[in-house]
């Protein structure tokens, strides 16, 4: 053979571990990986996000503050118009904009990339989740943030109206648009939470019966940060967070309901897999009723044909 064909075997990979085991220095190389690849999604997001700035992002971020009354802004019915304090703030602040539009952008890539280090510590049929995390996600996200989007108007307006009516407002661009994403982004955040709690559930850390004790705690705990991420404290605004979170918390809690229900069926029936063909089986003690299985006789004659006699019966009538 020759030299060659034999460093082409060499270079072969090594069969795959059927048990997925990881060393460390494997899970270290796995997660370097995985963050590059996010990285690099990042950085694409944000060249689309720093293109997309003046081809309607701005005018969509600002458009809750050109909506509030114009006497509660200093150009009165004029367009309305961010100050920008230095020489470099407009080009810091199109860079932070396009960095948060970016990460937007490329969320379902670097969600997939999260779950894809996830899930090796999971079972084979339980990694067809990896779509559905990734979809939904996203979708929970987009949600929080149009949720945010929407109430923010009733927010600014209340906000601002709060100075009196001989008070107008002359905003900076860093400072409004900073308040803007960041309430984007806590409240797509907090609507990514109650899925945390069923990927924590699909991964063994937490079960439905801890979940299920701490319902209260949840909702209670859901509320006061609802009160504390919203922009007013007014109820009408907090409800409009508090309650879908509540909703998507309580759909947590009963998936993992049926999550645990299969897992604890998939391990009834591997239980017995272990046991050796020498080697007599564990037995069910529990009671059951006495005729709740059918004898073989009954079984065989089950569909209506006419029995045969049983052997060592006798035929007489």
């Amino acid at each position: 053979m020759s030299a060659s064909g034999t460093r082409g075997r060499r270079r072969r990979r090594p069969p795959r571990d059927p048990e997925a085991t990881m060393t460390l220095v494997a899970h270290l190389t796995e997660l370097r990986n995985r963050i590059a690849k996010a990285l690099l999604a990042l950085a694409l997001g944000t060249v689309v996000g720093f293109l997309w700035y003046d081809h309607g992002l701005l005018a969509f971020l600002t458009e809750p503050y050109c909506s509030v009354p114009p006497q509660l802004r200093f150009q009165g019915s004029q367009d309305c118009q961010l100050v920008v304090l230095d020489v470099f703030g407009g080009l810091l602040l199109r860079l932070k904009v396009g960095v948060i539009a970016g990460a937007v952008l490329s969320s379902p890539f670097w969600l997939y990339q999260l779950w894809a280090f996830i899930t090796p510590g999971l079972k084979r049929n339980e990694k067809r989740y990896t779509v559905a995390f990734v979809a939904a996600s996203s979708t929970l996200f987009a949600l929080g943030a149009v949720l945010a989007y929407v109430t923010l108007y009733k927010g600014l307006e209340l906000l601002l109206g709060l100075a009196g009516d001989e008070v107008a407002f002359q905003l900076t661009a860093p400072d409004y648009l900073g308040f803007v994403i960041s309430l984007l982004v806590a409240f797509g955040l907090s609507f990514e939470l109650p899925l945390v709690l069923v990927a924590l559930n699909l991964v063994g850390v937490l079960s439905h019966a801890a979940l299920a004790r701490s319902r209260r705690w949840i909702f209670f705990l859901t509320i006061v940060f609802a009160a504390f991420v919203t922009p007013t404290q007014d109820p009408f605004t907090m409800l409009a967070m508090a309650v879908p979170m509540v909703l998507l918390f309580e759909l947590a809690i009963q998936v993992a309901r049926v999550v645990d229900k299969r897992r604890a069926r998939r391990d009834a029936l591997e239980h017995f897999h272990d046991v050796g063909d020498d080697e007599a089986s564990p037995l069910d003690a529990r009671p059951s009723a006495v005729d709740a299985a059918p004898t073989p006789y009954e079984e065989l004659h089950r569909d209506g044909a006419a029995p045969h006699p049983r052997p060592g019966a006798s035929s007489r009538g």
